[in-house]
């Protein structure tokens, strides 16, 4: 059974459906381009538009918090020997772009957070049987961002800045997959771990490197901290486990869970995490916890060249809406559409609109926790391109 022309498939899952999804993530971290049939190239673009707001316990609306964001994603596969390939994928696994007006809440006006990535996977694949391989390899993922704490809701940590300098580190990836290619069943299972980064840090209060800061402005005797240093982040381990199956000769069901350990990220320059909560441990930038994320949908082949697709996605709502400003969203629900036109027996040109229903949440700072807004029926929609070119 054939499924090259359900290309959409795969573009649906490169919607950036916000850049409040799963924790950090953006791109999902596809391996599919590793079972496509023979040498095999792709290119993809996504973008989402987000509308995010809400209304801080002043009366302040917050005006729009999440910028539109891109999603660029390219893969390349060979096919070395009847079991053996190699492929090669490019992706923006992890972000954030929130910015808070600054004539917008006075609790939240001026804050920002920016975080960018890079990925390169290097993996290969191996066919034990016609039913079973394995495939694995090695991932480099490349980290920078930025941040600003602003608004009354921080306290004395109004205008704090922080920025963290470019850094790359390598992990693996390993997985297995059982096929049974007459009735188009996949089930492939990959683990993704995660990358440690030793970030150049920079921070700044209003303006003045921490260092500089007048000793007596922090009630010590004198000023123990250094406006640079180095902050360790880790990006999650990760685990997808893809499927699909088909279920007529016209008609592939698939779908995919995905879990990350979320809670293991901690962000925690060495001011901040002396200043924010200095008799706890674990104090963080981030409040992320563990979660997963499913997908499930129908590609049905229309005509000997056009396949139309529909999927929902959901995430589950963490227990308490109290949340990070940085992040004003708990969970969500999706609904994509995608269509794949085969031009011809080597190029496939797919796309796809995904609607995102984003859960509500309650910004909170201090400790004790203090929710300081609400943010309710917030939405973001998006969309995606892709060509396949076998050669």
């Amino acid at each position: 059974m054939r499924t090259r022309h359900f290309a959409g498939v795969a573009v649906l899952s490169l919607v950036p459906a916000s850049a409040l999804a799963l924790g950090l993530d953006r791109s999902g971290q596809s391996v599919d381009v590793l079972f496509e049939d023979g040498n095999y190239f792709e290119l993809s673009f996504g973008r989402a538009f987000p509308d995010v707001e809400g209304t801080d316990i002043l009366g302040s609306g917050t005006g729009e918090v999440a910028n539109a964001v891109s999603q660029i994603g390219a893969g390349v596969k060979y096919q070395l020997t009847d079991k053996l390939s190699l492929a090669f994928i490019a992706g923006e696994p992890y972000g954030v772009d929130i910015y808070y007006p600054l004539d917008g809440s006075p609790l939240f006006g001026d804050t920002l957070a920016d975080v960018d990535s890079r990925e390169l996977m290097a993996l290969g694949r191996y066919e034990i049987t016609d039913n079973f391989s394995v495939h694995g390899g090695l991932r480099y993922t490349h980290l920078e961002a930025d941040v600003r704490l602003s608004g009354l809701a921080y306290g004395g940590l109004d205008g704090y800045a922080v920025s963290f300098d470019e850094d790359g580190d390598v992990s693996f990836v390993a997985g297995v997959a059982y096929e049974r290619p007459e009735i188009a069943l996949r089930i492939a299972l990959t683990y993704f771990a995660g990358t440690e980064h030793e970030l150049d840090t920079t921070e700044t209060l209003n303006g003045l490197g921490v260092g500089e800061i007048p000793a007596v402005l922090l009630g010590l005797p004198i000023n123990p901290f250094t406006t640079d240093s180095t902050t360790t982040i880790d990006t999650p381990d990760a685990v997808n486990l893809d499927f699909q199956t088909g279920l007529d000769e016209r008609t592939l069901l698939f779908g995919q869970i995905r879990y990350a350990w979320y809670g293991d990220v901690i962000t925690a320059p060495a001011f901040y995490d002396a200043v924010d909560q200095p008799e706890s441990e674990g104090t963080s930038l981030t409040e992320i916890e563990d979660n997963y994320a499913i997908t499930l949908g129908v590609g049905r082949r229309l005509t000997d060249r056009l396949s139309g697709i529909v999927s929902v996605g959901w995430e589950r709502e963490e227990d308490d809406d109290l949340v990070s400003p940085l992040a004003p969203t708990n969970g969500q629900t999706s609904l994509g559409l995608g269509a794949s036109y085969a031009v011809n027996d080597r190029v496939t040109i797919a796309g796809g609109l995904r609607y995102v229903w984003l859960g509500d949440a309650q910004p909170e700072t201090g400790t004790p926790d203090v929710a300081h807004a609400e943010f309710d029926d917030n939405h973001t929609i998006g969309f995606g391109v892709q060509v396949g070119y076998r050669f």
